[in-house]
């Protein structure tokens, strides 16, 4: 019989599958938590008709469709009425309507080989798990582990309790409103040469809050947000008004690089202290969108990001 250990050397395969499901990291450890307690007192029945892994897969599947029964959509900023401007106010929605960053080392599988790992990460970026809450729970529990995990329409069928036929015309369904958001589950490729000058050019001209230099690295279509603020603003004069109007106490910030949601990030300090999680989105040798998320206390920890700035 398997041993607590067997189980849990998938957590980290398990907390990416639950992750993508939930859109938030903290509800993806709470489902992990309840998965592996099911997983544990179930063990005795393991009849080892199929892997360990997928045996934890479904029982995770279950009880995130579980969960997700009494839960609004999470969603980005960019997502709702918009762009704002810098005279907007800055009206908060509580934080559990907004998707949350995970720690790439924390959903993905340190035993995937690169093209697999490359391929996971992809479906942990926030724009991509964003797209995932607009599908209804069961449609996007199919697609997942069609189209992520390579699961065949009979093991969907089996652990969704429904029919062969009802999974292919979810995967239908669920696929074209992907493409329809524009958001497709293709591979991923590493950071270019070119990006990872970017993100070293991004550093310094933040650290020494020189704007125009900020701004020169943003495409003309950038967009700037900062959960759980609902006002998003989009294009580099917008942002740079914003960055040296409200966000003038910014100046001063020190970053330290860090991986979320399969995006370089940073956790900013500003001179009082840890401020904001920044997720960059790089489209070609620019900078799509910056998020903010302010949620420093809960997110610091769980990226052993320092409590304290850096000297």
């Amino acid at each position: 019989m398997p041993s607590a250990d067997d189980l849990e050397q998938f957590r980290a395969a398990v907390t990416g599958h639950c992750y993508r499901m939930m859109g938030s990291a903290a509800d993806a450890d709470d489902a992990v938590q309840e998965t592996m307690v099911r997983a544990w007192r179930g063990l005795a029945g393991f009849e080892e008709r199929a892997s360990l892994r997928t045996w934890l897969t479904r029982i995770a599947t279950r009880v995130c469709l579980d969960a997700l029964a009494a839960r609004a959509r999470r969603m980005r900023p960019i997502e709702l009425d918009g762009p704002g401007t810098i005279g907007d106010p800055l009206t908060e929605l509580p934080r559990d309507r907004w998707i949350e960053p995970i720690p790439d080392d924390v959903a993905l599988p340190a035993d995937a080989n690169p093209a697999e790992r490359a391929a996971l990460r992809q479906t942990i970026r926030l724009a991509f798990v964003a797209a995932l809450q607009h599908l209804p729970p069961k449609q996007r529990a199919a697609l997942l582990l069609a189209d992520v995990l390579g699961w065949s329409a009979a093991e969907i069928a089996e652990t969704l309790d429904t029919s062969v036929a009802s999974v292919n015309s979810a995967l239908q369904r669920a696929r074209a409103k992907l493409a329809a958001l524009g958001e497709p589950a293709a591979g991923a490729a590493a950071l270019t040469a070119a990006q990872s000058e970017l993100l070293d050019r991004y550093v310094d001209a933040f650290e020494r809050y020189d704007v125009d230099a900020l701004v020169r690295l943003l495409h003309d279509d950038a967009t700037l947000s900062m959960p759980p603020y609902r006002l998003w603003l989009r294009g580099p004069d917008t942002i740079a008004r914003w960055l040296l109007g409200p966000g003038i106490h910014c100046r001063g910030s020190r970053l330290v690089p860090t991986r979320a949601s399969g995006a370089p990030a940073f956790g900013q300090y500003r001179p009082a202290g840890p401020w904001a999680l920044i997720v960059l989105d790089l489209r070609a040798d620019r900078i799509a969108a910056m998020e903010s998320f302010l949620d420093a206390a809960a997110l610091f920890p769980r990226f052993g990001l320092p409590g304290e700035r850096p000297g």
